[in-house]
This record gives C-alpha cells, sequence and structure tokens, in this order.
C-alpha cells in the first residue's frame, strides 16, 4: 500500500512563517492592543467588535487575500458559511470519487446540494464531468487526503478546474494543512479556504474562512446576529494560537519521520510496518503482524497515551494519541480496523511513542 502525505514545513520554514505573521501584527495593532485582552460586543459600522476586525484583516494579509472572516463552529462552520455563499438548495458541487468528511457530507446533505463526484487525479475525467454538467456551481476540494492512495495535487486540481470552467467557485477545506504546509488553497488561485482554529491551538469553535472580498461581504450578511460574532478576546486567542502553530508543528513532522524509519528498521516486534498519512491530520499509520489493533489501543491508553482526539492537535493535547484508522480511511478499506492504527505524536518525543507501542503490544500477548 502506497500512501502520499503533503509535505510538511521545515523547522527553519515554519520559523520564517511565525515572523512573517509576527511582523504584519505590529503593522496592524499598536504594543498596548497586544497586550489586552480584547474588546467585546458589536460595533456601529462593523457589527462586530474592533479586535476581531483587526485580526481578521492582519490574517487576511498574511495569506495574501482580500478578507477573512471568523465564524463560529469550528472548520465545519467556516465550509457551511462557504457554501452558503454561493450555493443554493439544487445546485450541484464538483467533489473528488471518494468518502465526503463526515461533516461535509452532514452540511451538503442538509443544503440539499447535490455532490457530483470526479476522481481528481484524473485531468481528462475533470474536465469531461465539467463539461457534461453545465450546472455546476461550485467545486469543493479537501487539501488533506481522503483515501490512503490519494496524491493529487491541491493546486495541479484547481487550475485543471480553471481552465476548464474559470467562472466556477472553488471552495478548499484546508483543515490539517493550513500552517503545515507551505500554500493553503486560496494561495494556489481558489476563491475560499477554510479551516478550523481549534486544530492550530486557538479557542474552541471558532473556524476561520479567508478569500474573494464579495463572498466574505456576503457570508457577514448571513452572520449579522451579534450573538454569532467571534469577541475580540477570541479573536487574540486564535493569533495566539496560529503564532505557535508552524514551529510545533513542524517538530511534530520532524518526530515523524524519526519513528517511520526506526519502526521499519525492526526496533519493535510486531510491528509489520509503519509509515505516514494525511489523515486526516499527517499521522504515522502503523500496520501490525496480527490483528492486535483493538488490544494495542487499550493498553495504550493505560500508558498514558491520549485515546482519541479533542480537536485533533488542540491546545489540550500534548501527551501522543494512539486512536483507530480515520472514519474515511475504514470506510474505503474496512479491514484496516483491525491491523492498523494511528498516532499522532503531538508534543511528544520518539521514545515516548516507542515505549508506549512496544509495551502495549507485549500486553496483547502476542510477544514475548
Amino acid at each position: 500500500m502506497e500512501t502520499y502525505p503533503l509535505n510538511s514545513l521545515s523547522i527553519e520554514n515554519a520559523k520564517e512563517k511565525q515572523y512573517h505573521l509576527i511582523d504584519i501584527i505590529t503593522r496592524h495593532f499598536r504594543g498596548d492592543e497586544i497586550l489586552s485582552l480584547g474588546d467585546l460586543g458589536v460595533v456601529k459600522g462593523l457589527n462586530k467588535p474592533r479586535y476581531t476586525k483587526k485580526v481578521e484583516e492582519s490574517l487576511a494579509e498574511y495569506f495574501g487575500v482580500e478578507r477573512a472572516m471568523f465564524v463560529r463552529g469550528a472548520g465545519t462552520g467556516a465550509l457551511r458559511f462557504g457554501f452558503m455563499s454561493f450555493m443554493k438548495p439544487g445546485d450541484q458541487i464538483l467533489v473528488h470519487d471518494a468518502p465526503i468528511y463526515p461533516t461535509s457530507q452532514t452540511t451538503l446533505e442538509s443544503m440539499g446540494i447535490q455532490p457530483i463526484y470526479v476522481d481528481f487525479h484524473n485531468q481528462d475525467d475533470i474536465k469531461k464531468v465539467i463539461r457534461t454538467h453545465p450546472c455546476l456551481k461550485g467545486a469543493l476540494i479537501q487539501h488533506t487526503r481522503q483515501k490512503m492512495d490519494d496524491c493529487y495535487h491541491l493546486a495541479n486540481v484547481i487550475q485543471i478546474i480553471r481552465s476548464e470552467a474559470p467562472s466556477l467557485t472553488i471552495i478548499t477545506d484546508d483543515n490539517y494543512a493550513a500552517m503545515k504546509v507551505e500554500h493553503i488553497g486560496v494561495q494556489v488561485d481558489a476563491d475560499l479556504s477554510s479551516f478550523s482554529l481549534f486544530k492550530l491551538l486557538g479557542p474552541e469553535g471558532v473556524g476561520l474562512i479567508l478569500g474573494k472580498g464579495k463572498l466574505i461581504k456576503r457570508m457577514e450578511k448571513l452572520n449579522y446576529s451579534g450573538g454569532s460574532q467571534v469577541q475580540g478576546f477570541e479573536a487574540l486567542e486564535a493569533l495566539k494560537g496560529l503564532i505557535y502553530a508552524p514551529v510545533f508543528l513542524a517538530i511534530q513532522a520532524q518526530v515523524n519521520d524519526q519513528l517511520v524509519l526506526t519502526l521499519n528498521n525492526g526496533a519493535v516486534e510486531g510491528v509489520k510496518r509503519a509509515f505516514l498519512a494525511n489523515a486526516q491530520s499527517k499521522v504515522l499509520l502503523v500496520e501490525f503482524t496480527e490483528p492486535i489493533a483493538e488490544e494495542v489501543l487499550l493498553h495504550a491508553n493505560e500508558l498514558g497515551a491520549a485515546p482519541n482526539p479533542i480537536g485533533a492537535e488542540s491546545k489540550y493535547e500534548f501527551v501522543p494519541m494512539f486512536y483507530r484508522v480515520s472514519g474515511t480511511f475504514l470506510k474505503s478499506d474496512p479491514t484496516l480496523s483491525s491491523k492498523m492504527i494511528r498516532i499522532n505524536p503531538l508534543r511528544s518525543g520518539p521514545n515516548t511513542i516507542l515505549r508506549i507501542l512496544k509495551t502495549a503490544i507485549q500486553r496483547s500477548g502476542n510477544i514475548e
């Protein structure tokens, strides 16, 4: 089985992203504003807190887009508002021929939007499907992988769609990719990008959507309620998370690389092989020689590994996570549940993960 994980930032590149964001912040905020907790309520003319607006403007500049907007509902909420800005019930949207991420599927179904499937690896098929579906209103591209063998390149898919249908609105789901890779969707010609800030050390339930000003303006009209606005202190907390996320994520990627080499060199008996995949976050997938996945997960929890995610790399998660293979991967291959697990290092080093994995396998009774 071959996997094609996204290319992670190096630690040096991640540091440069941190420095760049800090430089932009100093151009939008006074020093004493940064040392505050931000404001509350809505301001006349803005219909949101001033600090929220300032952070949105900072992030729009950082990502090189016209507008940025905070929303409630995390990445799901951001994606939902994105759909609402250009789609209506009964409209068609182009999607990859793979299991759609569950919350995205729920949104499409509840809005009455019809997905039109095509293999994003096949340039000719993409063009053919677009030609045979002249009523298409948009395209949804998930930046990370939906199937284990996915290898399409985000920028290439966007370019192919643009060449056939220049006016089609393209929205990318950049969850588990933002601040980990060099570019997100809007930086390679998508109209909108959406992702959760809870997955990037930010506050619970806050999402970000970036892109074309006319689309963001429509979303603001749909999201006018004062109680729906992300408050100034939440916006500042989200900004602080984005500052620290690139470097910690680059370190995490480095640990993953070390573990793949170590495990595939036979460091832990009972492991058949290890490899990296975006499932959905970039994780270590460990396949066992015996069908002991469930037992290993049980014992890993006893040994201090997190048994499930909170926000998948949220600020609350620091011990390594030993978890079942992702739902979208299992949907494409249900047999993985008994022979494979995923491990996210989070803030831990390789030695901690190797110790927990080795002991959990031994306790499963298959290894002396």
